[in-house]
């Protein structure tokens, strides 16, 4: 593994789209290959803050985005669908200039199969998709009215969140926890949370056909999002064969939702080979 001792951070910029400003950060070498990472609902790209030294440490070129909402974006957008959030995505590769491999986060792993499906030829090499969900979870009525009660509560989160840390919780977790629900009390930061899991048009499985290149599924053997972690990395990767370039799995032993939080140094060495083939190609 190459050391990301030196790793050039440049600090928060912004790019304004239609609907509001998009915060990112890139570090690593300018003229690296580009990886943009996109986390999920109710964090913000700080979640990549011990994958992305890793990933610049190789020599690439990364781009952690606030997705529409969160962190240092801003609020007030029309929608927060994955889709929506994949077109941004896609904004974001076209201003720092591709081709990219997009790393999606658990609803922002559909976001990047929406990006995938709309980029033209050759602006997005591969996709890496942590923690997606193939299908849409059916809770009862008594955990549907937590979920409300959660996801409109920063403290609530902010316990919810600790537990998809199944194993190895981050030192820092504390502090982080601290400033995401400091975040999240921000006006408008909860009503993006929920948006992100609102009733939208489409479902990234919908884009299957249109992900024709190399992809690969990293899915934590603890994940308490899904009954069967292994059997929904392994429906994912059914799902895409047929039509991507390759459909890899990757399972982050004893990981849960944020093996790229939880355990950086194993989700990185999955991620190492799969990085260098999709450069190479």
């Amino acid at each position: 593994m190459n050391s990301s001792q030196g790793v050039r951070m440049i600090g928060t910029e912004f790019l304004d789209v239609a609907g509001g400003r998009l915060a990112y950060e890139v570090a690593g070498p300018k003229d690296g290959p580009l990886v943009v990472c996109a986390h999920g609902m109710g964090d913000t790209r700080k979640v990549f803050r011990f994958l992305a030294p890793l990933l610049a440490g190789a020599g690439h070129r990364v781009a952690a985005i606030d997705v529409r909402g969160h962190g240092e974006s801003s609020t007030g957008w029309p929608d927060y669908s994955p889709r929506s959030i994949g077109t941004d995505l896609l904004a974001l590769v076209r201003h720092l200039g591709g081709p990219a491999v997009l790393v999606g986060s658990s609803s922002s792993a559909g976001a990047v199969a929406w990006t995938t499906a709309t980029a033209a030829e050759g602006e997005v090499s591969a996709v890496a998709m942590l923690a997606p969900f193939v299908g849409q979870p059916r809770l009862g009525l008594m955990l549907r009215l937590v979920k409300d009660l959660v996801m409109a509560s920063p403290l609530l989160w902010g316990m919810y969140y600790r537990s998809l840390y199944p194993t190895a919780k981050p030192a820092d977790l504390p502090g982080y926890l601290r400033d995401l629900r400091a975040t999240l009390r921000g006006p408008g930061r909860m009503a993006a949370v929920s948006g992100v899991v609102a009733p939208s048009e489409g479902h990234w499985t919908d884009c299957a056909p249109r992900m024709t290149c190399p992809v690969l599924i990293v899915m934590g053997s603890k994940d308490p999002d899904f009954p069967d972690p292994a059997a929904e990395a392994r429906l994912a990767g059914e799902v895409l064969r047929p039509y991507a370039a390759t459909a890899e799995v990757a399972m982050i032993e004893g990981a849960g939702h944020y093996p790229h939080a939880e355990m950086p140094e194993a989700t990185f060495a999955a991620l190492a080979g799969f990085l260098a083939g999709a450069v190479r190609a």
